[in-house]
C-alpha cells in the first residue's frame, strides 16, 4: 500500500498533477486535461484539452473529425482522469471536478472471437448490449465508433438510436466518436447532445494534425489525406478522390431531386383541406 501510494505521490510532483474535486455530484470538468501515457512520449508538448459533461446539460459529447487526430486519445485521458480521481491520486490536469462514477464502460478497437463463432461485429454489439443494460445515470460511457462492421446505414441507423437510448433512457455521461456526420445534426432535437471536433489545418491537399478539441462539428473525415500519410500508393488515392468526388457529386444531386420533390408536394398541397391532404 505505502509503495503505491508513494508512487503516485512521485508522478504527481514530477508531472505537475493536480487534485481533484471529488464528489456526489453529476459534474464531470476538467481543465487542460493531458493523457498520462501519451504526455510522457510526446516530442513537441501535449496539447492540453477541457472536459464538461452533466447528466442534466452537457451530457453527450459527439467527436468528429480526422483519424489520427486525437480522438481516441482525448476520450481514453478523460476515462484515466476519472480513474486516477477514484483511487485517490491525482490527475494531469490544470484542474478538475470529478462526480463519482458507479462504472467506466468503454468499447473502443476492433476485435472478434474465433473460438467462440463471434464476428467483429458481433463483438461489438455484445459489448454495446452489455453496456447498455448494465449504465447507470452515474456511469460514465466511452464509445470510440459504433456500427463500423456492417452497411453503413445499418451502423449509422445503430449509433443514432443508441445515443437516443442513452439520452432518454440512460442518462450517462458519454464520449461518442463518430465518422458518420449525419449524428451531428442530433443535437437541433435531443437537447444533451452536443458536438466537438478535432482540429485539423489545410496546406493544399495536405492537413495537420492541431490535437485541438473544438466546440463544433467536423464536416469531414479527411480519410484519403490520413492514407497519404500512411504511405498508400499515389495511383491508389489519386483514384480514390476521382471516385469521391463521383460519389459526393451523385449524393448532392439527390438532395437536390429530393428537395424539388417537396416543394412540389407542398404546391400541390397547400390549397388542399387536411382531410383531401391524408386522402
Amino acid at each position: 500500500d505505502l509503495d503505491a501510494i508513494v508512487g503516485l505521490a512521485t508522478a504527481a510532483k514530477e508531472n505537475h498533477y493536480v487534485r481533484p474535486i471529488v464528489d456526489d455530484s453529476s459534474e464531470l470538468r476538467i481543465i487542460g486535461g493531458r493523457h498520462p501515457v501519451v504526455e510522457r512520449h510526446t516530442r513537441d508538448g501535449f496539447i492540453e484539452n477541457d472536459t464538461q459533461l452533466s447528466c442534466d446539460q452537457h451530457q453527450i459529447a459527439l467527436i468528429t473529425g480526422p483519424n489520427m487526430g486525437g480522438k481516441s486519445t482525448y476520450m481514453r485521458q478523460v476515462a484515466l482522469i476519472v480513474l486516477m480521481a477514484q483511487i485517490g491520486s491525482f490527475v494531469p490536469a490544470n484542474a478538475a471536478h470529478i462526480g463519482i462514477v458507479d462504472n467506466l464502460f468503454t468499447r473502443i478497437g476492433a476485435s472478434d472471437d474465433v473460438s467462440a463463432g463471434l464476428s467483429t461485429f458481433m463483438v461489438e454489439m455484445t459489448e454495446k448490449a452489455e453496456i447498455l443494460r448494465g449504465a447507470t445515470y452515474r456511469s460514465l460511457l466511452v464509445f470510440d465508433e459504433i456500427g463500423r462492421g456492417t452497411a453503413t446505414y445499418d451502423g449509422m441507423s445503430i449509433a443514432e438510436a443508441i445515443v437516443e437510448y442513452v439520452h432518454d433512457h440512460t442518462r450517462a455521461r458519454s464520449l461518442f466518436s463518430t465518422h458518420y456526420h449525419e449524428l451531428t445534426e442530433l443535437p437541433a432535437r435531443l437537447p444533451r447532445v452536443f458536438n466537438l471536433s478535432v482540429a485539423v489545418k489545410e496546406h493544399g491537399d495536405q492537413i495537420v494534425f492541431l490535437h485541438r478539441v473544438v466546440n463544433r462539428p467536423a464536416d469531414r473525415s479527411y480519410g484519403i489525406q490520413v492514407a497519404q500519410k500512411a504511405g498508400l500508393p499515389t495511383q491508389v488515392t489519386v483514384r480514390a478522390k476521382q471516385i469521391l468526388g463521383v460519389l459526393e457529386l451523385s449524393h448532392k444531386e439527390a438532395n437536390a431531386s429530393l428537395e424539388q420533390v417537396a416543394i412540389s408536394f407542398v404546391d400541390q398541397t397547400v390549397d388542399m383541406s387536411w382531410r383531401e391532404w391524408i386522402e
